[in-house]
């Protein structure tokens, strides 16, 4: 097994959890107002999401997910699920006291964001499903089934440390921030949301009509 090999895996993995989305924007957002443990939190749901992916990958599911009514109602339920959390992240800026930010959010709640985030993501869908599966497929005729598990592995050390690092971030810049600043991260934070929910409604509504 080559170490060449390993670190791609782990490149991998940072290159799925790096690009700026939805888990992102809410771990940035979670993590400025209420510290590291919140913004490690939502990047552990969402990558307790991923394993629901690759598990379903590993049993053979990607055919029933190729179905077009259940492709409809993946892109409407995560637009609905964005669209909501940006709104909620955004609407609540009204209440906000610097002194008070840190107790808002509670940790089950900011997992349970970064777990519907992705689970409801047809743009995570697509990678794990899609890219990850033919990745799986090339990786096991070049050098057999019995290091999937270990290449695997790889891919969730480049999601924890992205996790760690954008966690860390957060809680370096927190203590640099007034109010007004939180509230301008949560502001901006909750218009990306709602701009991807309203993408992956549009495409939902398309495949609808289509």
């Amino acid at each position: 097994m080559s170490i060449t090999i390993l670190f791609s895996y782990v490149f991998l993995g940072l290159t799925l959890a790096a690009p700026i989305g939805p888990v992102n924007s809410a771990r940035l957002d979670k993590g400025i107002r209420n510290g590291f443990w919140h913004a490690w939190v939502v990047g552990a749901g969402s990558m307790i999401a991923d394993a629901v992916f690759m598990l379903l990958v590993y049993v053979g599911m990607v055919q029933f997910l190729n179905i077009p009514a259940v492709q409809i109602f993946l892109w409407l339920f995560g637009g609905f699920i964005l669209i909501y959390s940006g709104i909620e992240s955004m609407i609540s800026v009204k209440s906000y006291s610097f002194e008070s930010i840190r107790k808002k959010d509670s940790l089950t709640k900011c997992f349970f964001t970064g777990f519907i985030m992705s689970i409801s993501s047809p743009l995570s869908i697509l990678f794990w499903l899609g890219i990850y599966g033919s990745i799986l497929a090339k990786t096991a005729s070049e050098n057999g089934t019995g290091d999937l598990l270990v290449y695997s592995s790889m891919i969730f050390l480049g999601l924890t440390i992205w996790d760690v690092f954008v966690a860390l971030l957060t809680t370096s810049l927190k203590k640099y921030f007034n109010s007004n600043v939180l509230i301008a991260v949560s502001i901006l934070s909750g218009l990306s949301l709602i701009g991807f929910g309203a993408y992956f409604g549009y495409q939902g509504i398309m495949e609808l009509f289509s």
